[in-house]
């Protein structure tokens, strides 16, 4: 899979250093909870897809990491930079073993299939 990111040759080099610095340490602090958990989701407040998502993984029993980022009104712009890392315009975020699987229809699709349990066993 390709996804299309701006080229940073199409960056005027004077803008380079603010579009790298933009919101960087939501991304960081994400990108560490991936590397020390099996699972992290990353959702807000007032959205009850984040909470399905945790209602899922506490029913089945597997632990996770919870990173929450401000509500609908609060924090915007520092998940905006999630989205562009991962490229998923929604919450919740669910990682598993590193992976992005998407969020709370994609993890009940994965539980229903029977795909979720194999996923963690697969090594990060």
């Amino acid at each position: 899979m390709s996804r299309s990111i701006l080229d940073e040759a199409h960056i005027h080099p004077a803008i380079r250093a603010k579009i790298s610095d933009s919101n960087a340490a939501i991304v960081r602090e994400v990108q560490a909870a991936v590397a020390a958990n099996a699972i992290v989701v990353v959702g807000m407040g007032q959205n009850p897809f984040p909470r399905k998502a945790r209602k899922i993984l506490d029913s089945l029993g597997t632990p996770y990491q919870y990173l929450g980022y401000g509500s609908y009104l609060s924090k915007w712009r520092p998940r905006s930079a999630l989205k562009m890392w991962t490229g998923w315009g929604t919450f919740p975020m669910i990682f598993v073993n590193g992976m992005l699987i998407g969020g709370a229809q994609e993890l009940q699709a994965l539980v229903e299939r029977g795909e979720f349990s194999s996923l963690l066993k697969t090594p990060a």
